[in-house]
């Protein structure tokens, strides 16, 4: 108990990187209303930098364990800075968001017991597959950088 209550001392740093909102993946793709509100609230508390830290956030080490896999979610995609990959990199990373939520891997399971708004349902999880597939088709026509 006294380990528990010393390892509380060692905090998370909870601040989210600045980000040019121009850069932002709806700003860029302008989805409709439906589709912008599914991601965010099934996508963006991870891959973005608008990541808001649940209260749980505030207990080590479980803490330390979210904000390790906040920063691995966010390296792999981080949709608050789309405009900055390649067409290439786009391409792929559609490809990929397309296969995990298909595959029901997004969001995680572990995210949505927490979040129940983040499950998507079958409805919505036809609009993101069209959607980010439509991005695959309209990418492919551009030259790959």
């Amino acid at each position: 108990m006294v380990l528990f209550i010393v390892i509380q001392a060692f905090r998370i740093e909870k601040s989210n990187p600045v980000s040019d909102p121009a850069n932002d993946f709806i700003a860029v793709t302008q989805p409709g209303a439906e589709i912008a509100s599914i991601l965010k609230s099934a996508c963006y508390d991870c891959h973005s930098n608008t990541i808001t830290y649940p209260w749980y956030t505030n207990i080590a080490p479980f803490s330390w364990w979210i904000k390790d896999h906040l920063n691995e979610e966010r390296d792999e995609l981080n949709f608050s800075e789309w405009k900055t990959y390649k067409s290439r990199r786009m391409d792929k990373k559609m490809k990929e968001a397309a296969e995990m939520v298909n595959e029901d891997e997004m969001p995680m399971y572990s995210y949505t017991i927490m979040h129940g708004k983040a499950t998507l349902t079958k409805e919505q999880k036809v609009l993101l597959l069209n959607f980010f597939n439509s991005l695959r088709n309209g990418e492919s026509d551009k030259p790959k950088e």
